[in-house]
């Protein structure tokens, strides 16, 4: 294989004379190197929109939740000292949900109600992080005449709310009374404003505390339901799957998998669909390799007919082009790697690619390099790269030498 490298090499070094072949090598490798590149920092762009996608919706939401067909119910103590006992599970805390309207000087908007353990509730969700107050700790204090509640930034600016301010929740529910059932109406003073940077959460969600929840909506000591938090946050289908077998009916499961399926299923098509879509790149580079051997062999016809005749075999011939075409591959593929590589690490460290904040949920290019990612784009690139030097080489194992040296 050494004979058949060093020939591969030495014809990569044009003579005076042959300088057009190395043009064409050198558009070759630049055509491997673009379409590698691109490669590269689309998709790590793509992971970095998915990691911050996911880490603001978990922020808000728990890996999985677990719930009852029969809607509400009690003893819930003893279900999460359960659920906290499987496997692969790290916490769970208890949540109350509902629809409600959010009422402040006579502007009022349709919010969900979520009532929350302010304990437990910092171990299963990440909304600690967003809250721009004191925290989670002002929904349990008992020292004021009206109880605290934490509106969405957006949603706070729809009715013209302010920390500190006094909003009013009325409940569809209603209470029953002698004049018939009418709505549920009770204030809140406005402890903290959260911000996840998802415009859906910051415009519909309230937080007050669970023991809140309950008295407001009539609930005694029942809760909608338990979140959960899991080891794992790949693996929370098979976790959720797992614990919805173990706690029986009327306990059923659903994980952020299957809340968000259309969404992360949407991102994962555009991911490979952009994959497929730049490899084009790299195939125009393939191409220009099997243009630049056919222009090689049409070159050294009389030399490989010499060797012929010296004693090489026609799969030394072959090997000869094949470890040209695939050197040229190879070496656009580092290029490729280096330069794709280093504009991810640019773009993450200097964020110079800023984007309008009112239109997208974020500011800046998010950027995540995942290493299989990388992995597949070399083996695909120089896998084509591979796939273009078959047909020349084998084109010049079957040279006839005696054909060849005819006319020399």
């Amino acid at each position: 294989m050494v004979f058949e490298l060093f020939l591969g090499l030495r014809y990569l070094k044009a003579k005076r004379k042959q300088t057009f072949i190395s043009i064409i090598t050198l558009i070759s490798v630049t055509g491997v190197m673009v379409g590698v590149m691109a490669l590269v920092v689309v998709l790590s762009v793509m992971n970095g929109f998915r990691a911050d996608l996911l880490s603001k919706i978990l922020g808000v939401n728990s890996h999985l939740l677990v719930m009852s067909y029969d809607g509400p119910f009690p003893d819930y103590e003893l279900l999460e000292k359960k659920v906290r006992e499987a496997n692969e599970v790290v916490a769970a805390s208890p949540f109350i949900y509902s629809q409600v309207m959010v009422n402040h000087a006579g502007k009022v908007s349709g919010a969900v109600y979520r009532g929350l353990d302010p304990e437990t509730a910092g171990s299963v969700i990440g909304i600690e992080t967003m809250l721009e107050g004191e925290g989670l700790d002002e929904l349990a204090r008992e020292d004021r005449a009206q109880p605290g509640i934490i509106l969405g930034k957006q949603l706070a600016r729809q009715i013209g709310a302010r920390i500190g301010g006094e909003v009013s929740v009325i409940s569809p529910q209603g209470k029953l009374t002698p004049m018939g059932r009418t709505p549920n109406n009770r204030k809140y003073r406005v402890v903290d404003l959260f911000d996840s940077g998802m415009y859906e959460y910051d415009a519909s969600l309230a937080y007050v505390s669970l023991q809140e929840a309950q008295e407001f909506l009539g609930m005694g000591d029942r809760v909608t339901g338990l979140e959960v938090r899991v080891e794992n946050v790949d693996r929370s289908d098979d976790v959720a799957s797992a614990l919805e077998r173990e706690l029986g009916y009327p306990f059923w499961t659903k994980d952020w998998k299957l809340m968000n399926r259309s969404l992360f299923a949407a991102l994962k098509l555009e991911k490979i669909t952009m994959f497929v879509i730049l490899t084009m790149i790299v195939l125009v580079g393939a191409l220009n390799i099997i243009s630049t051997l056919v222009m090689v062999v049409m070159e050294k016809t009389r030399d490989m007919a010499i060797l012929r005749a010296m004693g090489a075999t026609a799969r030394s011939i072959m090997a000869v082009f094949m470890l040209q075409g695939l050197l040229v591959g190879v070496v656009g593929t580092i290029a490729g790697l280096a330069s794709g590589l280093g504009i991810c690490h640019l773009l993450a460290k200097y964020r110079f690619i800023t984007l309008p904040a009112d239109v997208y949920y974020i500011s800046t290019l998010p950027v995540q390099v995942e290493a299989w990612d990388v992995a597949f784009v070399a083996l695909a690139a120089v896998g084509i790269s591979f796939l273009a030097t078959i047909y020349p080489s084998w084109y010049a194992a079957k040279l006839n030498p005696v054909e060849a040296l005819r006319y020399e």
